[in-house]
């Protein structure tokens, strides 16, 4: 069974406010094997809500409404609703006495508008909300022959989820049949989305029974979303795995992760395995490389430091870049990326040490040294290698490009 579900709220159409609720509700669904086939945000106009109510039920057999049944004039889920089905709203006279004992508990008198929350859709089952005002709704309704559950859960999340959790989960699993949803997550590292996909397709097209989403991540990133429905988890994940498998064997040592890791994540991971640490020196990075190491729980077990080297004074005093290197080749360059890298670890005595250099813009290029030009090395105190590349993109995407293939080339040298 698929379902909608349906955010309601002018504030979540601004650049102010956005909708979380969805993802938690999503995740939920999943495990009961419902697919969400679509999320729709509609704003507080009635019209709209019913035009996204009658929709919703012509395509899907789980219509969720969250938000929308508060006490003011603009909260029209309700009777949004119960429009769209042809049905009235019903005033639960106990449920207005113990809003009335609520208000008087906290010594304020009730607001008349609050009366509005005690309304219920004709037919429909009202769902204790026990840490807010507003209740939910269960309906069960028949549209065109077909059998349609529409739920009704207020807006703000931890009433949503206690809602959702408390009084609509057994009700949902006691209506679906059973159906499970296994999925994983492969990322690969420094290759675009277009030639992932290119190489990817010919395995994932041939399996049907997995559906494959590639999407780009943070630049020089890329994932593949995998997801199979079955009558059992086993029979599921076996299928998920298989497709994972066969994908794995395709990227090699570019797939750097098939549970969904960071690259952070793994080089941690791979750091601590060979008892191994790590030290940076970053000039045109500015931190985000150690910022990202250091997102990591527990990193302080591999990674020791390192310096923001802006100016070139700062790259010969914290990392002993010779300043006659410096003069003759110019701050973005092989032998400076080298010096930073070498530097940087002998002086923390790391296992390794990352040396980044190059041109973020929006200025600063040149035609023998345009804007995007990150030169990297890496030392382990027998050889340091060194990468040049050219990032796309504006002076925030040169960082995070430069900060990717950084990661990329201590995860590359370790496994």
């Amino acid at each position: 069974m698929n379902a909608e579900i349906i955010a309601v709220g002018s504030e979540l159409l601004t650049p102010f406010r956005h909708d979380t609720n969805s993802l938690f509700l999503t995740s939920q669904l999943n495990e009961l094997g419902v697919e969400v086939s679509f999320k729709t945000v509609v704003g507080d106009r009635m019209a709209d809500l019913v035009g996204a109510a009658r929709t919703a039920l012509a395509r899907v057999g789980i219509v969720i409404f969250m938000g929308g049944l508060g006490p003011t004039e603009d909260d029209l889920t309700r009777e949004a609703v119960a429009e769209t089905l042809g049905r009235g709203l019903e005033r639960n006279q106990e449920f207005v006495e113990w809003l009335r004992a609520r208000f008087a508990d906290r010594g304020w008198q009730m607001p008349e508008n609050n009366v509005r929350q005690a309304d219920i859709i004709a037919g429909a089952e009202m769902l204790p909300n026990t840490r807010g005002s507003a209740p939910g709704q269960w309906v069960q309704a028949d549209i065109g022959g077909a059998q349609r559950t529409i739920i009704l859960l207020p807006g703000p999340p931890g009433e949503l989820r206690s809602v959702f959790q408390e009084q609509c989960l057994d009700r949902l699993r006691l209506l679906l049949p059973p159906l499970h949803i296994a999925s994983r997550e492969l990322k690969i590292a420094m290759i675009g989305e277009s030639m992932a996909d290119k190489r990817a397709a010919p395995i994932y097209k041939k399996r049907t029974d997995v559906e494959t989403t590639i999407l780009a991540g943070t630049p020089g990133e890329v994932q593949l979303h995998l997801r199979a429905r079955a009558d059992s988890m086993e029979e599921a994940q076996n299928r998920v795995d298989s497709l994972a498998a066969a994908l794995e064997d395709e990227f090699q040592d570019a797939l750097f992760s098939s549970q969904g890791e960071s690259l952070e994540q793994i080089v941690g991971y791979y750091l601590q395995m060979r008892g191994a640490t790590l030290s940076v020196a970053e000039s045109c990075t500015g931190g985000m490389l150690a910022e990202r190491i250091t997102s990591v729980p527990g990193s302080s077990r591999y990674f020791l430091g390192g310096a923001v080297v802006y100016d070139n004074s700062l790259k010969t005093k914290l990392a002993g870049v010779p300043p006659l290197i410096l003069a003759e080749h110019g701050a973005v360059s092989r032998p400076v990326a080298t010096a930073l890298a070498e530097g940087i670890r002998e002086r923390t005595k790391t296992t390794l040490g990352a040396g980044i250099t190059g041109i973020a813009g929006p200025d600063g290029g040149t035609k023998e040294k345009p804007v995007g030009l990150v030169i990297l090395a890496l030392a382990d105190g027998v050889k340091t290698e060194v990468l040049e590349r050219k990032f796309p993109g504006d002076r925030e995407r040169v960082r995070q490009w430069a900060t990717q293939q950084a990661l990329d080339m201590v995860r590359r040298k370790l496994i």
